[in-house]
């Protein structure tokens, strides 16, 4: 496969998903939620594509509007991982001192603490709603890119250019904004690839486990929960939102793949 089709058909498939996820009210062949006992575990056919769940209920139509709810939640946690994540390593490998020791030491231990606990004892606290999985996701990323964008600021930062600002009197803010900023853009970009897929994954891994969206909606890991118990009887009901789930996490660490090989390039 070409490098420019290596990127065009991941890239589509994440378009294609977003486009379902805005549209889907007017794409869905039945009403996602409408229950009809007699249609109960119909079979694959032509007036229902992927089949019926327990319920009677169209997988086709559950699946597509189970991706807004995934699709609303994951770039939501990114972006707030990645902008937490990416100001605290800018910041912390520009100034270095005690703050780069201090933020280092919270980010390590931040690490350490698994995300899953950590979800619990949110979701615990607040309540189960996607904002609180947003915050539990984009949590979790923050020591992640920290790190990442440290590491990057670290070798920028002993370059001449900023050694040129520093000498021009620049507030140590300006310098990692306006200098050191501009040519980590790279490894941002590559981590804001990486964690959306990663969000992805852990939005409807919280959902499985009970703690995201709540049981019998359309979300993805939602639905393969509530249809496990009918995996034997009903394969479709549960296969059809884990592959949903997997071609665009798929799709999403593909395209990172390659923007992280552009950025690695000479």
């Amino acid at each position: 496969m070409s490098t420019r089709r290596a990127v065009l058909v991941p890239a589509a498939v994440v378009v294609l998903w977003a486009a379902v996820a805005l549209a889907w009210p007017h794409i869905v062949p039945h009403d996602p939620a409408l229950q009809d006992p007699a249609l109960r575990f119909r079979p694959p056919g032509p007036e229902h594509w992927l089949g019926t769940d327990q319920f009677g209920r169209d997988v086709l139509s559950r699946v597509l509007a189970g991706a807004r709810p995934v699709l609303v939640v994951a770039p939501a946690a990114t972006a707030l991982g990645v902008l937490v994540g990416a100001g605290v390593g800018l910041v912390s490998g520009t100034v270095r001192g005690w703050l780069d020791d201090v933020a280092m030491r919270v980010v390590d231990a931040a690490m350490v603490f698994p995300t899953v606990i950590a979800a619990v004892l949110f979701i615990a606290l607040l309540g189960r709603s996607p904002v609180v999985v947003v915050l539990v996701v984009g949590a979790a990323f923050v020591p992640i890119v920290a790190r990442s964008v440290r590491a990057a600021t670290l070798v920028e930062r002993e370059k001449p250019y900023v050694d040129a600002a520093r000498l021009r009197g620049e507030p140590a803010l300006r310098v990692a904004v306006r200098e050191i900023l501009p040519n980590v853009r790279g490894t941002v970009l590559v981590e804001a690839t990486s964690r959306l897929g990663d969000a992805v994954f852990a939005a409807a891994t919280l959902s499985f486990l009970g703690l995201g969206q709540p049981p019998g909606s359309p979300e993805w890991g939602a639905a393969v929960s509530d249809n496990r118990v009918w995996l034997q009887v009903a394969p479709w009901t549960v296969l059809a939102p884990a592959l949903a789930i997997g071609s665009l996490v798929v799709a999403v660490a593909l395209l990172s793949d390659a923007l992280r090989h552009r950025v690695a390039a000479p």
